[in-house]
């Protein structure tokens, strides 16, 4: 049975992309940690319907709430810790990877530069706006995850089973070298089962 599987990596790197993807070949659900914190933040009376709610500047108030109070974050990761325990699922998390023993972790790496070109062409948004968000949300991330857990988003990546810079590469061609890293790993995990 193929173990569940997180795909992390900064903002905009396309780990939705991916983990969908991944999701469709190997048969399992696909959740986002993104949006499970979103119904948190409609829960606090946001409007969170639009795909780029965290490059919005409510998405930006948002962060800033949960800065003050990390209940949001560590209530998302017990969520998510759940799920990805109990159900076969491909899950996107900046978190998680550090939370969890099991599964299968890839890190998107990628520059912020590139993340930023995606997200304009995602989300329509003028290319140096976009990389001030992305620089924010990352940096932001980051300390936010050293805070609250104490480990170093995007600069210790001993936890991962694969790490994939996608610059330079086209969503296809990263695709399908998460496809083989996720089967790589799960027939390595297999023959040492048995």
């Amino acid at each position: 049975m193929l173990k569940s599987v997180i795909i992390s990596g900064p903002p905009a790197v396309g780990k939705t992309t991916i983990a969908k993807g991944l999701a469709k070949e190997f048969g399992l659900k696909y959740l986002s940690g993104g949006d499970v914190l979103k119904e948190m933040a409609k829960e606090e009376g946001f409007r969170t319907e639009r795909d780029d709610f965290w490059d919005t500047k409510a998405g930006m108030n948002f962060l800033n709430m949960r800065k003050g109070n990390s209940e949001f974050d560590k209530e998302v990761d017990e969520k998510l810790k759940k799920i990805f325990l109990n159900e076969d699922v491909v899950i996107t998390s900046y978190t998680l990877p550090w939370l969890v023993e099991d599964g299968i972790k890839i890190w998107l790496a990628g520059s912020k530069e590139n993340s930023a070109k995606r997200m304009t062409t995602r989300d329509g948004i003028v290319l140096d706006d976009a990389l001030t968000i992305v620089k924010t949300r990352y940096e932001e991330n980051k300390m936010l995850y050293k805070k609250l857990y104490g480990f170093s988003f995007g600069d210790d990546l001993s936890v991962f089973d694969e790490v994939i810079n996608t610059d330079e590469l086209g969503p296809e061609k990263v695709l399908e070298l998460a496809k083989k890293a996720v089967k790589k790993h799960y027939e390595s995990q297999t023959i040492r089962k048995s």
